[in-house]
């Protein structure tokens, strides 16, 4: 499979009026960079090349391919990467239109969810019509389940995931989540102003490195815990999942119906357990 990268700023810089009690101060500022970034599919019908486009979405510029890929893996569009066989932006001048361009698929059909064609970086399930669309069908293999991580390793997750946010260290302003193995190796991390954005441009990642499925690692998130990013984790058969946040109801709920650990509150040495406490060892 190809894929073209390119870059964009992620970052740019302004001036701000910086208010201190009755001072003012004109001062420099860095602003996290917030783009619509279009996905496009390209397939074959008969001998007929042909393109539609499945989402618009608000995203931090960069790792576009990795957030193209892993939000079709984690929308149930596509099964594997080899259904995959490129990827890059539809025009070499338009940094906002990614095409991904489908294997000869010999009849297999994609399903596309049912999605209102716009969705915003704080939400991606708000473009789903229905909350039936979003309860996509796992496509994760199961294996026996034997991951478990002790309580001392999960103390650390927080400020190992807060040491690679570069971006938000300048704005302020940016979601983060990282993969992680059982003895607390940082693995990969990703940004982005969409929390839903940074959790499929960080399964994208690992799904283009052939780690998926990812059943013996765990997923840290810098904030709360939505429904959408426990569906996320789940496709991508991630066990356990912990946040320095709360979640929702409806996150712990699909955590509880799918096995899945689901861990709140982290900070310090205190957390809250939702769900799949037998995962995690006291010591």
């Amino acid at each position: 499979m190809r894929v073209t990268r390119s870059f964009m700023p992620q970052t740019v810089r302004t001036t701000i009026k910086k208010i201190s009690g009755q001072q003012s101060t004109d001062e420099g500022d860095l602003l996290a960079v917030e783009e619509p970034l279009e996905i496009r599919l390209v397939y074959h019908a008969g001998k007929v090349t042909q393109q539609k486009s499945v989402s618009v979405t608000m995203r931090t510029p960069g790792n576009d391919e990795e957030l193209a890929v892993g939000f079709l893996f984690t929308e149930g569009i596509i099964s594997s990467i080899h259904d995959i066989s490129d990827v890059g932006y539809c025009k070499p001048d338009n940094k906002n239109i990614i095409c991904v361009q489908l294997s000869d698929t010999s009849g297999k059909e994609f399903a596309i969810p049912e999605r209102n064609f716009y969705t915003t970086c704080s939400c991606g399930v708000c473009g789903k019509a229905s909350i039936e669309a979003v309860k996509t069908v796992c496509t994760v293999p199961e294996t026996f389940d034997t991951i478990r991580i002790p309580s001392s390793v999960l103390y650390g997750l927080p400020g190992k995931l807060r040491s690679t946010q570069d971006i938000f260290d300048n704005t302020g302003g940016l979601h983060a989540c990282a993969l992680f193995d059982t003895v607390g190796n940082l693995l990969l991390s990703r940004e982005d102003v969409g929390r839903h954005n940074a959790v499929d441009k960080l399964i994208g990642a690992a799904l283009l490195a052939g780690m998926v499925p990812l059943q013996e690692h765990v997923l840290m998130l810098s904030g709360r815990i939505s429904f959408e990013l426990v569906q996320k984790a789940v496709m991508a058969g991630i066990k356990i999942v912990a946040a320095v946040g709360a979640p929702s109801s409806l996150a712990a709920e699909m955590a509880e119906e799918q096995g899945m650990t689901l861990i709140g509150f982290l900070r310090g040495e205190r957390f809250n357990i939702y769900s799949g406490a037998e995962r995690i060892l006291m010591k």
